[in-house]
């Protein structure tokens, strides 16, 4: 039974999605003035795309949005530059400032399916840091910013203290990303009366940062909302697939491997998937949570649709549901099986098979490939693979493709051009 009054609140602690609140009863009366309440999360833009990991924060803006408040989504052009030294081993690889627009033109293109921008008091902004961290010069923002920040309590903080347990090397360039980060807070606030940060867990003692910042310069109150960071059952950290991690963009992670990722859960996620990355009411996830024994099956797939639909659109997801069908229960290499396409050419000399199946990213490399083969995982057209040295040539060419798979549930259809 929640604790909270707020339609917001209630929904995250209802679907499992809070973890920390910096201050929850003030927070719980903030919502409830009936003023629209603004808050963010920041995306650094270290790849084309979000991943699942991402998405959990992109859905806490969803709920925000839903029960009547203003979603930020903030884009790090500035600290994207300097990168997030949180719980990390190393420095991050530094990014060249047109290769940091890339990625987040690739990013942008998923929040427009989950959030509603526009003008009204409701409706999502996106801005860039960069708009203002950019424009900094570096006593001023010493002068103006980095005065309010102890260097002792910086040091305390766990993300900081893992790296120098681990007597890794903080430079002292990722060391000003927490400055920037707790400064972006400020700014927001500045600009669009935004009081609250959300993130993952590991995000916590940067977020603290920025609401002291803004106690300090603005003398005003702001919260923090952070998630649990999502594992599966078994301890294993979401995000990675046989081919790599579970990416939000299509192109990058096909809608058929996306619901895929999400048929494959295991039994004792399903219920708490369905509750986090699906929009289903809870009474009718409690009733699909409840099918047991080969039942559970029809669950994974309500999910698997469900949580596709919200990435890639309800039309990908039936037509992913569809492939599955006809590829599981009829048999058929379907139309719509994510596809490679090879030169006819190059197909007609033969592919080695090892690298036929890293090409269709079935594997991540020869030997990975070799060890499926022995271990019977890969199949050509339905048909086991039992010799690592075979060549996969036009004569498997069935109905103008060649349908390669791992395991029952993964498959790729290779075409000539």
């Amino acid at each position: 039974m929640s604790a909270y009054k707020s339609d917001f609140l209630n929904v995250m602690h209802d679907r499992g999605l809070i973890h920390q609140i910096s201050d929850p009863d003030d927070l719980d009366k903030q919502l409830m003035t009936g003023e629209p309440l603004t808050a963010y999360v920041g995306y650094d833009a270290t790849a084309t795309s979000l991943h699942i990991g991402n998405l959990i924060s992109v859905t806490m803006l969803y709920w925000l949005q839903q029960t009547g408040h203003r979603p930020i989504t903030l884009m790090g052009g500035g600290t994207s530059m300097v990168g997030d030294p949180s719980f990390r081993d190393d420095q991050r690889q530094l990014l060249t400032t047109d290769k940091i627009e890339e990625n987040i033109a690739g990013i942008k293109k998923i929040f427009s399916r989950i959030l509603k921008y526009g003008d009204g008091p409701t409706d999502a902004i996106m801005v860039n840091n960069a708009d203002w961290l950019l424009e900094f010069k570096y006593v001023d923002f010493l002068r103006d910013v980095g005065r309010f920040f102890s260097v002792n309590r910086m040091l305390s903080f766990d993300s900081v203290k893992t790296r120098l347990d681990r007597e890794q090397s903080l430079s002292f360039l990722e060391f000003n990303y927490m400055i920037m980060q707790g400064y972006d807070f400020v700014e927001l606030n500045r600009r669009y009366g935004c009081v609250m940060q959300m993130g993952g867990s590991d995000q916590w003692g940067n977020i603290v940062n920025g609401i002291d910042l803004g106690h300090r310069m603005e003398q005003k109150q702001f919260y923090a909302l952070t998630t649990p960071l999502l594992t599966k059952s078994s301890g294993e950290k979401m995000g990675k697939s046989a081919s790599g991690a579970v990416w939000l963009n299509g192109d990058l992670f096909s809608p058929y491997d996306f619901w895929q990722y999400f048929r494959n859960t295991e039994d004792a996620d399903v219920a708490r998937f369905l509750k986090v990355f699906t929009r289903l009411p809870l009474d009718e996830i409690a009733k699909i949570a409840a099918l047991g024994g080969a039942e559970i099956n029809e669950a994974k797939k309500i999910l698997a649709t469900e949580a596709t639909a919200v990435v890639h659109g309800r039309d990908e997801a039936d037509k992913a549901a569809e492939t599955a069908r006809l590829t599981f229960e009829e048999g058929a290499a379907a139309a719509t099986l994510p596809t490679i396409e090879v030169e006819k050419a190059e197909l007609h000399d033969g592919i080695g098979v090892l690298s036929a199946f890293v090409k269709a990213g079935l594997a991540g490399s020869n030997g990975e490939a070799r060890r499926n083969i022995k271990g019977g995982a890969f199949k050509i057209n339905d048909k086991p693979v039992t010799d690592d040295k075979m060549t996969v040539n036009d004569s498997h060419l069935v109905d103008g493709a060649i349908k390669l798979s791992m395991g029952k549930k993964r498959h790729v259809l290779v075409k000539p051009v």
